[in-house]
């Protein structure tokens, strides 16, 4: 599975109209990626058949979210689950930087039958293992991870150990600096077959769909 990362709209439709498996839509690459424009997220699914999973995050930085905040998120995946959302990428974590169970539950509910993401905020947390054991409890159906590390290629090692352990029981999505250039490295290492990338080449500004056909053709 090949998911493109897409933080404004000529990206998400370049890859809607690509091989993607599906996207990642949201806003605000800058500052890792917050809940998208919900009028935007109307076209795609207007426009386009290919899954759209959304991002939910009010803002950038830290995984703890104020009260208000918390309720923006519930707010945001009413709305967009009614709008008919594919899936939903979120994660929460406690001021501590662990798992925050009540909350991320109480998203999960809400989304019901849709399947849910849980992002890099789990790169953050003191050991991913139990995390992963938490969020498998929890009932997510993906993790986006790093292996804890600042890319996927730094983190291939642990990557490599969380799909050994846990990809029976949930699906471990391979992120951070994948492109087409190592794309087929990570995942001989790794045995991944979930992959998540913004398929944004050095000196692009958006996604091509050249870069995601190399994609998909090395980690399928």
């Amino acid at each position: 599975m090949l998911e493109i990362a897409c933080c404004e709209l000529t990206s998400a439709e370049m890859a809607l109209n690509s091989m993607a498996d599906r996207i990642v839509f949201c806003a605000n690459n800058a500052r890792g990626g917050t809940t998208p424009d919900f009028y935007e997220f109307l076209h795609l699914k207007r426009n386009f058949t290919t899954p759209v999973f959304v991002l939910i995050r009010p803002n950038g930085g830290p995984f703890y979210y104020s009260s208000q905040e918390f309720i923006e998120m519930k707010s945001s995946i009413i709305s967009f689950a009614e709008a008919g959302a594919d899936g939903f990428v979120f994660g929460i974590l406690t001021a501590h930087n662990e798992i925050d169970e009540e909350k991320n539950r109480e998203l999960l509910e809400l989304a019901g039958d849709i399947p849910c993401t849980f992002h890099r905020a789990f790169d953050v947390t003191s050991d991913l293992n139990q995390s992963a054991e938490t969020l498998i409890k929890l009932g997510f159906k993906g993790i986006l991870s790093t292996g804890g590390q600042r890319s996927a290629w730094e983190g291939r090692e642990p990557l490599k150990d969380l799909i050994a352990a846990y990809s029976d029981k949930i699906d471990i999505i391979v992120a951070g600096g994948v492109r087409s250039e190592n794309a087929a490295e990570i995942k001989d290492f790794t045995q991944a077959t979930n992959f998540h990338s913004s398929a944004i080449l050095k000196y692009d500004t958006f996604a091509t769909a050249p870069e995601i056909k190399k994609l998909k053709k090395l980690v399928t």
